[in-house]
């Protein structure tokens, strides 16, 4: 037995060396399947390594990488999208609905950082920064006559919540140089632009984007107008590019009753999903106006398709963008993410409204301007442009609406070419008409100060013709002449000229409450309302 003790080991050794030999022998007979396969590198992977380990000159992988991965994509949907790590906090700041900051809008003119408005109740307005106030330093790093741009003088701004950050700054109502110090804090975002009653029965409210704060921002604006007497509304979703899904949903619950299917989703990998209304909303009943243009896209059209398939809104103004595609992001393990899109997003009547994509993302991304150029913005015809299948709404008035590329409005107002003349169009390419109005608001402060609201300053301010007369002198300087402009387009310019001043005074509320009193597409709504 001891002679067997010692021996045995060894025994087993051996017995487990020839087993691994034949095990080798045999697998060298056996195809590549199975237990035996060998995972082959994608090449992609290999021409990367390759690369990196053999290329005759220093490479940045991480950029190289990145635009491998964009050179991928563009064989997908126009939707599915690389995010690297340096743009995504930025990015998800936007869905989040705030960000780390000062509380402080800014305009660069004449290479200087210019004080535009401050938050009121904000970092900044709590440091004593003005409207008018002039950046020469930002901490250690001088802005003023340096070239800075937006996005770099953004990044001196934002840091983490409760740190501080000094500046140096010129105040334009005594000439004074100052140091401030502010303690940066959280910056809302906004979805909600403006809610007001326009009418003495009519409330309005426009969103300008779906983020995680937007069914919030919009219930409590909806509350207080109902508190004021709003009995009918007017959504405007314009300009609204969309963001997140679920809360479109949750306004869409607040104007349908019941259990009325509102969107379902589907995809080739992903099972049908179905979003339904689950409580009683806050404006279920009323007059419902939405509207819309071709920069209302994805989560806007959601919205916008739920409550025309069951008959609940009139549609005014143009035809939505067209995405009706439903994307996940994924976090990838550099900090970088991918938007990929999983699923079509289709309206309670069955339709999906995505506009084709097969010819290419430019021809995709250019679709927009192709319905300048073909009139359609102008007249509304898309017999031509929209061959969508049709589809009976569900509501007690069984319309025909259409898919495959937008959602057609119930109403159409066209586009107004009154500011596409060249020479009013030379006013925004160089930022003149934004440097004249904030240069006349901060030398006229005592006129803006004597109204109390926005509807004030619209029926109030008398000064139209001395502002055009100081445009005209201010404007020659950049060679613009803008005595040749008629009647009508200088009409309007002074109401955007009008709107304009009072987003300086009171920021997007007064910016909107001023140019929806002009506003033709507003004014057809109010007419539909009856509160004309």
């Amino acid at each position: 037995m001891k002679k067997l003790q010692v021996w045995l080991p060894l025994l087993f050794a051996v017995v487990m060396i020839v087993g691994m030999l034949i095990g080798f022998r045999l697998r060298g007979n056996i195809p590549s399947t199975g237990f035996f396969k060998t995972r082959k590198q994608a090449p992609v992977q290999e021409v990367m390594e390759l690369i990196n380990m053999k290329y005759v000159d220093q490479v940045a992988m991480d950029s190289l990488g990145d635009d491998a991965i964009q050179g991928l994509l563009t064989h997908l949907d126009p939707h599915s999208v690389f995010i690297p790590a340096v743009d995504l906090s930025e990015i998800n700041e936007d869905l989040q609905g705030n960000f780390e900051g000062i509380g402080v809008e800014f305009q660069i003119f004449d290479d200087t950082v210019n004080v535009v408005n401050v938050l009121a109740g904000g970092p900044s307005d709590r440091a004593g920064l003005q409207t008018g106030d002039k950046f020469l330093k930002v901490d250690d790093a001088v802005v003023a006559g340096t070239r800075i741009n937006n996005e770099k003088i953004r990044k001196l701004l934002r840091g983490p919540g409760a740190s501080k950050v000094n500046i140096t700054l010129l105040r334009e109502s005594n000439h004074k140089t100052m140091q401030v110090s502010v303690q940066r804090g959280t910056i809302p975002l906004p979805s909600v632009d403006v809610s007001y009653m326009i009418r003495k029965a009519t409330g309005y409210i426009r969103i300008n984007k779906f983020s995680e704060t937007t069914h919030g921002e919009f219930a409590q604006a909806l509350q207080k107008l109902q508190e004021q007497g709003l009995q009918k509304l007017i959504l405007d979703l314009r300009g609204n590019g969309g963001g997140i899904l679920q809360e479109s949903i949750e306004i869409a619950d607040d104007f349908l009753d019941g259990d009325k299917l509102i969107v379902y989703t589907q995809g080739s990998r992903s099972p049908k999903v179905e979003y339904r209304c689950r409580r009683d909303g806050l404006f279920e009943k009323g007059k419902l106006v939405l509207l819309t243009d071709e920069g209302t896209a994805s989560a806007s059209e959601i919205l916008t398709g739920a409550v025309q398939d069951w008959d609940r809104a009139t549609i005014i103004g143009r035809r939505t963008f067209g995405k009706g595609l439903v994307q996940e992001q994924y976090q990838l393990s550099d900090g970088s993410a991918l938007r990929l899109t999983v699923a079509r997003y289709y309206t309670p009547t069955g339709r999906s409204i995505q506009k084709p994509y097969d010819k290419g993302h430019d021809d995709y991304n250019d679709e927009v301007i192709k319905r300048f150029h073909d009139g359609e913005v102008l007249h509304g015809d898309t017999s031509a442009t929209h061959p969508g299948p049709p589809y009976k709404t569900l509501g007690s008035g069984k319309r025909t609406v259409y898919g495959g590329g937008g959602i057609t409005p119930d109403i159409f107002v066209g586009f107004d070419t009154s500011t596409l003349a060249k020479n009013i169009t030379a006013l925004y390419v160089d930022g003149t008409l934004k440097r004249f109005i904030y240069t006349w608001y901060i030398q006229h402060l005592p006129v803006f100060q004597q109204f109390k609201a926005p509807a004030d300053f619209v029926a109030g301010f008398k000064e139209d013709e001395k502002v055009w007369n100081n445009l005209i002198a201010y404007t020659a300087r950049d060679t613009i002449d803008m005595r040749s402009i008629n009647q009508r387009d200088k009409q309007i310019l002074q109401h955007r000229i009008k709107a304009l001043m009072a987003m300086q005074a009171w920021r997007t509320e007064g910016y909107y409450e001023v140019s929806n009193a002009y506003d033709p597409v507003v004014a057809k709504a109010l007419e539909v309302t009856g509160d004309k």
